[in-house]
């Protein structure tokens, strides 16, 4: 595998940004490692990070890289800051970014990325699990598939229980605006999902895990359950577990055996 660090500029955020990029590279003499290369153009996942991380961190606490060069596959790990993955209140439109611009930006730098949506995956945890579906719901015609790890699928009711803690309230306000402006609009996966679903577009796969002991457990139930209402593909998992990354790192192979349709072990 390659390894790329980029800084870039973003005209949509108005900024220098950050990406990490592992790209396939078909290898023989590594030792204790297995390069595959890609098939044809590279089936891609857009790898999200959660709200205290930037775009180093699926590096810093999994082996990824490993997993992939196993899969052939290009992994994009961008850094988005704490912004939800939305265009937020105070005027940063980090998902145009996301969810339009950065796409198109990685197939310009690297054109051998496939734009086939089904060869296009967006995952993530925690906050990251939350871009991950909206990329799937929002954007379906970039992204054919979308993954969540201790996803915060039901953000209003992430609104809510983060209502009394004045720092997290301020930031939530400043990203979504309001309770009554969340409810209901496109920042709202469960009204996203509703929107998809009365288009008649075709939906997304939809993946999801979340561990029986973490604190967004039960939003994960109600969000499964209402898209699962609207006729989506959904595969859940769950099993005993809170919100950390030995959990995370296991389950990231699971994700990509699922987008791939194989039982690889990629330990």
């Amino acid at each position: 595998m390659a390894l790329l660090h980029a800084d870039f500029f973003s005209d949509v955020l108005g900024m220098s940004v950050n990406m990490d990029v592992i790209l396939p590279q078909k290898t023989n003499g590594q030792i204790g490692m297995e390069g595959k290369g890609a098939d044809g153009r590279y089936k891609t996942v857009y790898l999200l990070h959660g709200m205290s991380d930037d775009h180093t961190i699926w590096q810093r606490r999994t082996s990824i890289e490993r997993y992939a060069s196993k899969l052939g596959i290009a992994i994009v790990m961008p850094s988005t800051h704490l912004g939800f993955y939305t265009d937020t209140t105070y005027g940063m439109h980090y998902w145009t970014f996301i969810s339009n611009e950065l796409p198109r930006i990685c197939r310009e730098f690297f054109p051998q990325m496939s734009d086939k949506k089904e060869d296009t995956l967006a995952a993530g945890l925690s906050m990251g699990g939350y871009g991950a579906w909206k990329l799937g719901l929002g954007a379906s015609d970039t992204f054919g598939a979308a993954a969540a790890l201790s996803g915060a699928l039901h953000i209003v009711e992430d609104m809510r229980r983060n209502s009394e803690d004045e720092h997290t309230r301020e930031i939530f306000h400043g990203i979504f605006g309001e309770e009554k402006d969340l409810v209901g609009s496109d920042n709202d996966l469960m009204a996203l999902a509703d929107k998809l679903a009365e288009s008649g577009k075709g939906l997304p796969r939809l993946y999801a895990w979340c561990g029986t002991e973490d604190f967004l457990y039960q939003g994960n139930l109600i969000a499964w359950e209402h898209v699962r209402k609207l006729g989506y593909d959904l595969t859940t998992e769950e099993s005993k577990g809170d919100h950390q990354w030995k959990y995370w790192d296991a389950k990231i192979q699971d994700v990509l055996r699922w987008w791939l349709g194989t039982d690889m072990d990629l330990q």
